[in-house]
């Protein structure tokens, strides 16, 4: 059941990009539980998927990652980068603590939405330990300011006159999901979905170091090497250094794109499979809110920090 949601789910998403494979999955998977009720049998197969297929598919997201690139866009773009994840790490924190919203949802949506989207909730629930509903809401909500970012964007961008070099940089820093970059940067122009990609892919590596310090605020008593830095984001750098020296064939990046896009699908589809929907419902419309709120302000702090840069 868990495969066949997962191949549904990413043929689906490859027919609707925007919407992605991931969301797709998490949705069916929530529709089969509706449909067929818990079964004690599935749960050994979806621990499995949810957990070590989930971080097998962050280690394959780092052997499609070339440092090299990263650190030359990076270096030009690092002030909005860094500025614009500083504000949303903060106000995550401060504004979801207002709004009483529960600790695991609070941590993903801003990280989903600071970060990249459904790769880094994927990443950062595997290092804290976040319940399924967590991680099935928290997708959810990421997924919906995706669609509306895709649509606006480029209608705004124009509005602005924002030059393709930022609108791309204002796309690859406040848009979450990495479709959505691309759909949003395809419709302003080619040259603005490419520096678009690049600074997404930059914006990815920042996974690591926001989940160091999420492991290290989560310890408690004494700290193991194996708690404040996990198995799975060790092989994540090692798989990114083999990629970056060529160790990793550039031909075969697009296979491993695919393979991490079907884990990641996998992982989800098995998390919406274990989720009651009433596990949702509780949560209730805040941490809608704090999406929104976090969504709008990563993107106008970006094009702030573009101007006070002088890259706008």
């Amino acid at each position: 059941m868990v495969l066949a949601i997962g191949i549904v789910a990413t043929l689906g998403g490859l027919a609707v990009p925007v919407i992605g494979g991931p969301v797709l999955g998490i949705l069916l998977g929530l529709v089969v539980r509706r449909l067929a009720g818990s079964r004690p049998g599935w749960a050994p197969v979806i621990r499995f998927t949810s957990q070590t297929v989930l971080q097998a598919a962050v280690v394959l997201l780092g052997a499609t990652l070339s440092l090299g690139e990263v650190w030359r866009t990076g270096l030009s773009s690092l002030p909005v980068l860094l500025g614009t994840l500083v504000v949303c790490l903060l106000a995550g924190s401060l504004l979801g603590r207002r709004l009483g919203i529960d600790p695991d949802i609070r941590t993903l949506i801003t990280c989903g939405t600071a970060i990249c989207g459904a790769s880094a909730i994927a990443t950062i629930s595997a290092v804290i330990g976040a319940k399924r509903a967590a991680v099935a809401y928290s997708v959810t909500v990421i997924f919906v300011f995706n669609i509306l970012a895709a649509l606006t964007f480029p209608l705004v961008g124009h509005l602005l006159a924002l030059s393709p070099q930022s609108f791309g940089l204002w796309a690859g820093t406040a848009i979450n999901d990495t479709s959505s970059v691309v759909a949003a940067g395809t419709t302003y122009g080619a040259a603005a979905a490419s520096y678009a990609v690049i600074v997404k892919l930059t914006r990815t590596v920042m996974i690591v170091p926001v989940a160091i310090g999420q492991a290290v605020l989560r310890q408690r008593g004494a700290i193991r090497p194996t708690r404040l830095v996990p198995p799975f984001l060790v092989l994540f750098l090692v798989a990114a250094g083999l990629g970056t020296i060529g160790v990793v064939p550039h031909a075969v990046t697009g296979e491993l794109k695919s393979a991490a896009l079907l884990c990641t699908t996998l992982a989800m589809g098995a998390i919406g499979l274990a989720t009651p929907l009433q596990e949702i419902r509780r949560a209730g419309i805040r941490p809608l809110a704090l999406g929104g709120s976090l969504w709008v302000l990563v993107a106008v702090s970006s094009l702030v920090l573009q101007k006070v840069s002088g890259l706008l």
